[in-house]
C-alpha cells in the first residue's frame, strides 16, 4: 500500500509539473507570430481620407477608441475624446475581467512603427509582443485589403495627440492564459470592385465585423448554424441589449426589408437630432448608429445585397431588457 501511495504522489507531481510547464509556455512563449513588417506608410491625402472613412464609418475603430456619451442614444462620440480610449469592459457588463481600450492618438503610438500598428490591427499582437484581447476584431481586420489597413494607419497618425493613459487589463483565469492563443497571422484579401456588389458587400460586412456582434457565442466560440442570427448579449449601465437577427428570415430577421428600408434605417441617424437623450430604463444600444450613418448609401446597399444571400435563421430576440431595481 505504501508503494502504491508513493506512485500516486509521483503521478500527481508529474501532472502538476506538466501542467505548470504547459501554462508557462502559453503565458510566456505565445503568441508566436511573425515579426512586425518593415513598413512606412506614406501619409497621402487620398489615404488619410480613405482611412478616416473606414475608421469612422465602416471598421469604426474610432467608436471603441474614443469616449462615448451614454446619456444619449447609441452612445455617440464625445468630440473631445476622439482616439483617447478609456472605454472599460468589466464584470458589470458581463466581461470576464477588466479591459480598458487604449489611446490610439500619436501620444500613445508615437513610439510604434507603422509595421507594429499594422500587426496589431491585423493579427492582434502589441508592440511588446503580447496578445490583444479580441474585443478588437483583428481576425476580421486581418482579412481586409492591405491598402485599407495602410489608410487606417495614415488616418490615426493624423489624430490630435492627447495625453491619456489606461490601467493594465486584468483577465479572469483561465482567460489570462488563453488570450495568448488567440492572435493569428493575417490573411489579407484584395478589395473587390464596387461594381461587383455582392463581393464588395461581403468585404464590407467582414471589414465592419458584423458577424462578431450579430452571432451568439458560447465560451468565446460562435454557435454553429447561428451566423448573423443575433442573440449575443451586451451589458449596459441601464440594462442588457441583445444583437438583432440580420439574416433574411422574414419573421425574425430582415427578410421582409427592402433595400430602401435598410439604407433608411442607417441614414435616420445621420444628423445631430438623432442624438436624443436616453432616460433610465429606455431602450439603449451599443450599435454605433451615428457612425454607421456616415457610410455611403452605395456601400449600405452592397451590405444589404450580401446579407440577403445568407442562410435565413429563425431566431427571435428581445433587443433590450432594462435593469430591474433590487429592493
Amino acid at each position: 500500500m505504501k508503494k502504491a501511495g508513493k506512485i500516486t504522489i509521483y503521478v500527481l507531481i508529474a501532472i502538476f509539473i506538466f501542467a505548470g510547464a504547459g501554462l508557462s509556455y502559453v503565458k510566456f512563449a505565445l503568441p508566436d507570430l511573425e515579426e512586425a513588417p518593415k513598413l512606412k506608410v506614406e501619409l497621402t491625402p487620398e489615404r488619410i481620407a480613405r482611412g478616416k472613412y473606414l475608421a469612422n464609418h465602416v471598421a469604426v475603430c474610432i467608436d471603441c477608441h474614443s469616449t462615448r456619451d451614454w446619456s444619449k442614444f447609441s452612445g455617440p462620440l464625445d468630440p473631445k475624446g476622439i482616439g483617447t480610449g478609456g472605454e472599460k469592459f468589466d464584470h458589470n457588463v458581463g466581461f470576464p475581467g477588466e479591459v480598458y481600450v487604449p489611446n490610439i492618438t500619436p501620444y500613445n503610438l508615437k513610439n510604434w512603427t507603422d509595421g507594429e500598428i499594422f500587426r496589431a490591427i491585423t493579427s492582434g499582437v502589441k508592440k511588446d509582443g503580447s496578445a490583444i484581447f479580441p474585443i478588437m476584431p483583428y481576425k476580421s481586420y486581418g482579412k481586409m485589403d492591405k491598402e485599407d489597413i495602410y489608410s487606417i494607419i495614415a488616418y490615426i497618425r493624423t489624430l490630435p495627440s492627447q495625453a491619456t493613459s489606461s490601467p493594465e487589463r486584468s483577465l479572469d483565469f483561465p482567460l489570462n492564459f488563453l488570450v495568448n492563443t488567440m492572435p493569428e497571422e493575417a490573411n489579407l484579401t484584395p478589395i473587390p470592385s464596387e461594381s461587383n456588389q455582392l463581393a464588395y458587400g461581403a468585404y464590407l460586412v467582414r471589414s465592419a465585423a458584423c458577424r462578431d456582434c450579430h452571432t451568439k457565442q458560447e465560451k468565446g466560440e460562435f454557435m454553429e448554424g447561428m451566423d448573423f442570427a443575433g442573440g449575443q448579449d451586451f451589458g449596459l449601465p441601464g440594462g442588457k441589449v441583445t444583437s438583432a437577427n440580420i439574416t433574411p428570415d422574414k419573421e425574425t430577421g430582415i427578410g421582409s426589408w427592402t433595400k430602401e428600408q435598410f439604407v433608411s434605417r442607417f441614414k435616420a441617424h445621420e444628423n445631430a437630432n438623432a442624438e436624443r437623450e436616453v432616460n433610465p430604463g429606455d431602450f439603449q444600444t451599443i450599435m454605433p448608429w451615428t457612425m454607421y450613418a456616415g457610410m455611403k448609401a452605395t456601400d449600405l446597399e452592397a451590405i444589404y445585397t450580401y446579407l440577403r444571400t445568407l442562410k435565413p435563421v429563425k431566431n427571435q430576440v428581445t433587443k433590450f431588457s432594462p435593469m430591474v431595481a433590487s429592493n
